[in-house]
């Protein structure tokens, strides 16, 4: 029975997990990532010594290493790892697994997974570190799209086991920066409920009149029009979601499946519906999954060839 000690990172936290025989057994999430350790090298190594140390103290099972993906694999990360190009399959990516020791962290070793990249033209040329593995781990042998809304959304193109293409949009960062630094702050409850019908029209408001526009409803939505905070929040939510449903539309395929954070792939799936597209929610225990169990996934790839 194979057990790990499994690292997520991101941007803003990272996950640190204990799996064994493919079940999550414990986790901790901290609230450091890559831009921790921008703004103050070395916070994002102590955070994850701790809590690989929590971990093992409050369990029995006994991981064999520990593997990492994401920004951890980033120049602000633990060790950084160069892309690998698209196409990128599952062997691939195994194939490019480093191996690094880093003791002032564990004895254990470390396995960083790297990220993929698409060079071309500035529409095609694109990156990513962390969805691989995530998208690895819902990939269940049919060709599809899969839908990862998050801080950066990512929209990824599997085509006979292999990463074809993919689209990076900037969705979450920007509800967030929205909601903090414009008018919009006293506007927007981000812990608030869907409304259908209003995500559903700050969507199409959005396609017909442009984003610009479209923001600016939301605070007429509050102050004229008595808006409720489910009501605004949703419409809201349609509109900066708009972008995001006009490129998945653009894949033209059948096989839609959404993961990602649980409010925005709600959203995502209902828009999609709207515009008469099949699109399937992951459950909530899939999708947390999926980043493990991919990362697992890649680095037996590489073990069977060793």
């Amino acid at each position: 029975m194979s057990s790990y000690i499994v690292i997520d990172g991101g941007t803003t936290t990272t996950r640190v997990a204990l799996i064994s025989n493919k079940k999550l057994i414990d986790k901790i999430k901290i609230s450091a990532g890559a831009r921790a350790n921008m703004q103050a090298p070395g916070t994002l190594e102590a955070a994850v010594r701790e809590a690989i140390d929590r971990l093992l103290s409050q369990n029995s099972a006994a991981p064999e290493c520990i593997l990492a993906a994401g920004m951890i694999t980033g120049e602000f990360g633990l060790y950084n790892l160069p892309h690998i190009e698209a196409p990128a399959g599952i062997d691939d990516l195994g194939n490019s697994v480093a191996e690094v020791r880093l003791p002032d962290i564990s004895p254990l070793p470390f396995y960083f997974i790297p990220g993929v990249k698409i060079l071309g033209d500035i529409e095609k040329t694109d990156m990513m570190r962390g969805e691989e593995c995530e998208v690895f781990g819902l990939y269940d042998g049919e060709d599809a799209v899969f839908v990862l809304p998050g801080s950066h959304s990512k929209i990824i193109n599997l085509k006979d086991g292999k990463i074809t293409d993919f689209k990076t949009l900037l969705t979450g960062e920007m509800t967030a920066s929205l909601c903090e630094g414009t008018i919009l702050r006293d506007a927007v409850d981000l812990s608030a409920s869907l409304e259908e019908s209003y995500l559903i029209g700050g969507y199409r408001y959005c396609r017909e009149h442009g984003i610009n526009e479209a923001l600016f409803k939301v605070r007429i939505l509050k102050n004229l029009l008595s808006a409720s905070r489910d009501e605004i929040y949703s419409f809201f939510l349609g509109v900066v979601l708009c972008g995001e449903i006009e490129a998945i539309i653009k894949t033209h395929k059948k096989n839609i499946f959404v993961a990602g954070r649980a409010e925005l792939r709600a959203a995502t799936a209902i828009l999609l519906k709207s515009e008469g597209l099949n699109a399937t929610p992951v459950s909530d225990e899939a999708a947390d999954m999926s980043t493990f169990l991919g990362m697992i996934k890649i680095f037996e790839s590489k073990k069977s060839k060793d």
